[in-house]
């Protein structure tokens, strides 16, 4: 693992051997104390998406996390939602975290779901906004064109994770009830490009499940960042 420190900020730049045959890179902030949270981002972001709604964490250690072909993580060219699964267990146990709460977008709350599913007992909270259903896409989306200019991530990756979004394993939907996890769902309303109603139906399949919907489209916690740190800081804090 290496490491660069950022004293105006106190975040930690890692770069993690996870042991899944890449690295990923994470930025650790310290905090006062509490449940640690671990960030995951959408598609095509980083962790740094996180930090214009830190707020919504309530000072509690923090790691936002690029996903493999993310950002600075490493870019091995095999990419799919349980690899990256496999990835953020191994992160948890690189860095010795026993149990996180976990704040996931989109991609990232695939991910997350599946670790909460595979590691129950390591997953105490978890806050999924807008996430895909686990449910096959009807219709499907299509792969779109590469966006001119360099990117932040693995273009190929898009092609790899496109067809495991359209059409999930059904075993994912079926193991939503094995999350033991505090458990709130934030939906992005009708401006979401995601069916509501199928994101509805995986909040109700997770035991205990809560949804919350705001109206902004996909990206709630940039569209209506206020809202969203006082929905998921009022939620981590009554844990």
């Amino acid at each position: 693992m290496t490491e660069e420190i950022d004293n105006a900020t106190r975040t930690t730049a890692l770069l993690v051997d996870v042991g899944t045959g890449v690295r990923l890179a994470c930025r650790a902030t310290p905090g006062r104390g509490g449940e640690p949270v671990v960030l995951l981002h959408a598609l095509g972001e980083t962790g740094r998406t996180w930090e214009p709604v830190a707020d919504a964490f309530g000072g509690r250690p923090t790691y936002a996390v690029d996903l493999r072909g993310h950002g600075d993580s490493d870019r091995p060219g095999d990419y799919s939602v349980a690899l990256m699964r496999d990835d953020v267990v191994g992160l948890l146990d690189a860095l010795g975290l026993d149990r996180v709460s976990v704040v996931a977008h989109s991609l990232g709350a695939m991910v997350a779901c599946l670790v909460a599913e595979a590691v129950p007992d390591r997953v105490g909270t978890l806050v999924l906004e807008d996430p895909h259903p686990l449910r096959r896409a009807d219709p499907p989306r299509e792969l779109p064109p590469r966006p001119a200019g360099a990117l932040d991530f693995d273009w190929e990756m898009v092609g790899q994770l496109l067809p495991l979004r359209n059409d999930p394993d059904p075993a994912w939907w079926d193991a939503l009830d094995r999350i033991t996890a505090r458990t709130l769902v934030v939906a992005g309303g009708p401006p979401s490009h995601l069916p509501q109603d199928e994101i509805a139906d995986l909040a109700a399949r997770i035991p205990g499940g809560r949804l919350v919907t705001v109206p902004v489209g996909h990206e709630v916690h940039a569209n209506a960042p206020a809202e969203f740190v006082r929905i998921v800081g009022t939620f981590l804090e009554a844990g």
